[in-house]
């Protein structure tokens, strides 16, 4: 395995922004290329502040920093978002492999009291659905329905003030007013509430932590320093986050954990690409079977959402945003092919906007290599 890392620094030119963007990339090669062409369109943006990227092709990694204020550290740490869920996922597939848990399980199987509201004309919630969005639940807990309707600079205050005092038993408590108003499995519905309660039944069923199980059976088997789920404060390395207006932005709560509380890096993202690219891990391999849709069109599997290229091999993606960071993860197992692409910046198109840049770069490399 060889690593790419420049030591070359650039300074990318004709941007409509004033503000100069300092770059690592040295421009040698055509991967260097390519991972230009796609950041420096990213980059335009007035508000972006840093973008790193990690792309594993031909059985090399090559990594890329860029910036419009320092330079961040090899291994800063970024929120990552909701590509959290599919840690989530990750971990639902290893107790599913493990035979403690099957996905068209009841979800009330693993709960303490009586949820008669946790199903729809007596199709009861599954598994299966608390990780592919189609679960009925709502977006988040305590529920929010004006949301999304509230000026979007009060929306941070808004779910941090939600989320103070509120843990496990509160959540519980209030999942008792949930009222499904679709058959779970037929409608995709994106719920943070679903990932976060797949987060508790994983608790229960190992009586571990949700942080205990990353590390047990993710971060530590690929080495992955530099990812964490523990109070930012504690990190040396953590990114601050902004808003479009150049605002620091506060970090997530920390009970939105199983949903998009963790911590990651672009090296350590490159070791997790590598591990979602081997199939022959069993787990892995569950993820990215459709639980929901059709691979021709959308599918969603354990977090994953999925679909094909024009040329049928399979992709399979995350995005992730929170207040202050904006994330977008890509693989795909039939070319031995990912990218990550992590920025501390979040606006209303950044993750789509990282979701066109690695675009961009696969369909160079489709081109070129």
């Amino acid at each position: 395995m060889k690593q790419f890392i420049p030591a070359v620094l650039l300074i990318i030119s004709g941007l409509s922004t004033q503000a100069q963007v300092t770059s690592d990339n040295p421009l040698k090669t055509k991967m260097d290329s390519l991972v230009q062409t796609a950041l420096s369109g990213f980059m335009q943006h007035p508000a972006r502040v840093n973008v790193e990227a990690g792309v594993w092709a031909n059985g090399q990694q090559y990594t890329y920093r860029y910036s419009s204020k320092t330079l961040p550290e090899l291994n800063t740490q970024y929120e990552i978002g909701s590509i959290t869920k599919t840690f989530t996922g990750y971990l639902l597939a290893k107790a599913v492999i493990e035979k403690r848990v099957k996905l068209e399980d009841d979800i009330r199987f693993y709960l303490n009291g009586d949820y008669p509201n946790l199903q729809y004309k007596g199709h009861a919630i599954q598994m299966k659905h608390l990780i592919s969005h189609v679960s009925g639940l709502p977006f988040m807990l305590p529920e929010r329905k004006d949301l999304f309707q509230l000026p979007p600079d009060s929306i941070p205050s808004v779910v941090i003030k939600s989320q103070e005092n509120y843990g496990t038993a509160e959540f519980l408590n209030d999942l008792h007013q949930v009222q499904p108003d679709t058959i779970p499995g037929t409608r995709f519905k994106y719920s943070n509430a679903g990932a976060q309660l797949m987060g508790i039944i994983l608790e229960r069923i190992y009586g571990i932590s949700y942080s205990q199980l990353v590390r047990k059976y993710i971060t530590r088997p690929q080495h992955m320093k530099y990812t964490a789920t523990e109070t930012p404060g504690n990190s040396k390395v953590l990114a601050k986050g902004y808003n479009q207006k150049g605002a620091v932005m506060p970090y997530i709560p920390s009970f939105t954990l199983a949903a998009g509380g963790v911590y990651s890096s672009v090296p350590d993202m490159l070791q997790y690409i590598r591990l979602h690219l081997d199939e022959n891990n069993r787990a892995v391999l569950l993820t990215h079977q459709p639980a929901w849709g059709d691979f021709s069109s959308f599918a969603v599997g354990l977090n994953w959402q999925m679909n094909k290229t024009d040329k049928g091999a399979r992709r399979i993606w995350q995005s992730g945003g929170t207040f202050g960071f904006s994330s977008y993860c890509v693989i795909y197992p039939d070319l031995n092919l990912g990218i990550v692409l992590l920025s501390n910046e979040a606006d209303p198109t950044a993750q789509e906007g990282l979701g066109v840049a690695a675009g961009k770069i696969f369909d160079g490399l489709q081109q070129t290599f």
